[in-house]
């Protein structure tokens, strides 16, 4: 059973949290800058016989309300956010996963605290996303013309080729949000660079990237792969952006052979 639970930070800004599972190492899942930590129920469901499983709900993100102010949502602020819930639950180890938003999110919290990461796995991600001021920019005045929310969301996801059951589900979990939160998300989200950080990643790392994936193409799951010694890399067949929810069997099974492979029970 899914069970949910708001957590505040150290900073006084709260997040929220899905969990399932009492058992073995601890496995904890970061969303996309589109989605909610709902984007991860089905991985929560597939791997809590064996795991403790957190999906983590990032600042700004739709609960808890109210919402922070947008200079809380940085990428600083989003591994605070990790960082609160690892504490609330009294993990020492684990394992990061991290969809797009939540890959740069795995990155920030190697950069501030990576003694504690047994390994990681970053699905269509970038290590440093390419024209990544005007693309950010783009998204900010597509956001602004759309005047609300739930109108950009339905915009966005119509491009994206996504089969009616994900459409409906990523354009709600897109339009849960407010437009300052996600402007501040989209800055957050396309603007690091983390290229220098990626030799110094002594974890296995499992680095996929949808087949179909439009917004973070395979290129740039190569280039993070060829920068981390330990890594391996995986194309999800018939999924795009969103792997974990476009391919949800396929996704769980190259997970699961990647932790078979490097993590103990």
């Amino acid at each position: 059973m899914i069970e949910t639970r708001d957590v505040v930070g150290h900073d006084g800004v709260a997040c929220a949290v899905r969990s399932a599972g009492t058992n073995g190492p601890a496995l904890v899942f970061v969303h996309g800058v589109g989605s909610t930590a709902a984007i991860w129920d089905a991985q929560l469901r597939a791997f809590d016989d064996a795991y403790r499983c957190f999906a983590v709900e990032l600042r700004g993100n739709g609960t808890p309300r109210p919402e922070p102010s947008p200079s809380k949502i940085t990428r600083a602020g989003y591994a605070d956010d990790v960082l609160a819930v690892l504490d609330a639950y009294a993990i020492e180890h684990y394992i990061i996963i991290g969809c797009s938003l939540g890959g740069v999110v795995a990155f920030e919290l190697w950069q501030r605290d990576p003694s504690r990461i047994d390994a990681m796995a970053i699905v269509g991600s970038f290590a440093r996303y390419p024209n990544a001021r005007s693309y950010a920019d783009g998204i900010a005045a597509a956001v602004r013309a759309a005047g609300n929310m739930e109108t950009f969301a339905r915009g966005r996801a119509e491009k994206l080729g996504l089969p009616p059951e994900r459409l409906r589900e990523t354009v709600e979990q897109m339009a849960c949000k407010t437009v300052p939160s996600y402007l501040a998300a989209t800055e957050a989200t396309w603007t690091g660079d983390y290229r220098d950080l990626l030799p110094g990643i002594s974890v296995p790392a499992l680095v996929a990237c949808g087949e179909h994936d439009a917004i973070a193409p395979f290129a740039l799951s190569e280039e993070i792969a060829a920068g981390i010694p330990a890594s391996e890399l995986a194309v999800i067949a018939g999924a795009g952006h969103v792997a974990n929810a476009d391919a949800p069997a396929r996704f769980n099974d190259r997970l699961q052979t990647f932790l078979t492979r490097h993590i103990r029970s």
